[in-house]
């Protein structure tokens, strides 16, 4: 079958664009990374969204039969899964990372078990070690995948912790009833235990471009894992620290976690203001709502910078309501994390 040539080109938000030709036949991300582009992608089946990109010209669509994760709005604005994505024309992409943020390529690497805590009714601190020899990168927000010994499954956590603390790895996981990770972590881990870690993955991390911005950070349960990371490299970076704000809530006062953690990144941060939330059984110093009923007029400039992680309907209401108090789309960055048994 004659697979007719296009030619595609991606915009980076550096400035920096990238062409390369593409067969119709061929899906756009395999061609990207035969060609050396430095796209983020993890799955390459449709079910990560690592590879979305804005289709700002020409013609590109997803592949007959193909399964995706984008909603038909999304679909119809020009968003596009580049794994899925077969060019029928010469077109133009968008992506909102820099050139430089594809080039981390994912490792796969050996961890030691440093230690195992339980820091809330349902919810274990985990923190690893490399193993000698072994090396990776990674940017605050993205992250990591775990061989779960014993189950030959892997599951995804966001380390907790920064590329600052390597060797040292934290990640913060939420035990789930019969789940693979929580049986692992409850029952069998004992420390030196070696695991089989790979990344980084994700487009989710800190856009170091806008540091000097105002932030909002909202986070619901182990949603707060990455958002840590973010604003422990914010307070590690030189020169003056932008106003934060961190919007964190639980269902219950038992759920909540890590917040000594956040009270010393308060002392440590004169311009970090925290807002804890529960939906039920509020306590003293506890606002009574979700992470996103305690966002509120004035919290947002318009040069405003978001980063949301947790569950899809926290996501959803957060990105309305930044949007209704000022904040410009472009700059809302979210992660959504689906528990995994």
């Amino acid at each position: 079958m004659n697979d007719k040539q296009h030619q595609v080109t991606v915009n980076f938000s550096d400035g920096v664009s990238r062409s390369f030709s593409v067969g119709e036949q061929t899906n756009i991300l395999d061609a990207a990374l035969a060609a050396e582009i430095p796209l983020l992608y993890q799955c390459r089946s449709g079910s990560c969204s690592s590879c979305i990109a804005q289709l700002a010209g020409g013609d590109a669509r997803t592949r007959p039969g193909a399964s995706s994760t984008l909603l038909a709005s999304e679909y119809s604005a020009g968003q596009r899964l580049l794994c899925l994505c077969q060019a029928q024309s010469d077109c133009t992409f968008d992506v909102a990372y820099s050139s430089e943020v594809g080039s981390s390529t994912a490792q796969q690497v050996h961890v030691f078990v440093n230690a195992v805590e339980r820091i809330a009714s349902n919810v274990m601190r985990l923190t690893l070690e490399l193993a000698d020899g072994d090396w990776l990168e990674f940017r605050p927000g993205q992250f990591m995948q775990i061989e779960v010994p014993g189950y030959g499954v892997v599951r995804s956590y966001s380390p907790s912790s920064t590329a600052a603390q390597l060797p040292k790895l934290e990640f913060l996981v939420r035990l789930l009833p019969g789940g693979a990770m929580s049986g692992y972590l409850e029952e069998k881990a004992t420390n030196e235990d070696v695991l089989t870690l790979s990344g980084p993955y994700g487009a989710f991390f800190l856009r170091e471009e806008k540091r000097r911005a105002p932030h909002i950070f909202v986070a619901g349960g182990t949603g707060l894992a990455p958002i840590l990371s973010m604003i422990d490299a914010l307070r590690q970076g030189s020169g003056r620290k932008p106003p934060m704000l961190l919007s964190f809530g639980c269902a219950v006062p038992d759920a909540l976690f890590c917040l000594e953690d956040i009270e010393l990144r308060q002392q440590w941060l004169p311009s970090l203001e925290a807002r804890i939330c529960v939906d039920r059984e509020p306590r003293d110093g506890l606002h009574q709502g979700s992470p996103v009923s305690a966002l509120r007029e004035g919290d947002v400039s318009a040069d405003t910078v978001a980063y949301l992680c947790g569950p899809q309907p926290m996501i959803d209401a957060a990105t309305t309501r930044l949007i209704e108090l000022g904040a410009n789309p472009a700059n809302i960055f979210a992660e959504q994390f689906v528990a995994s048994h």
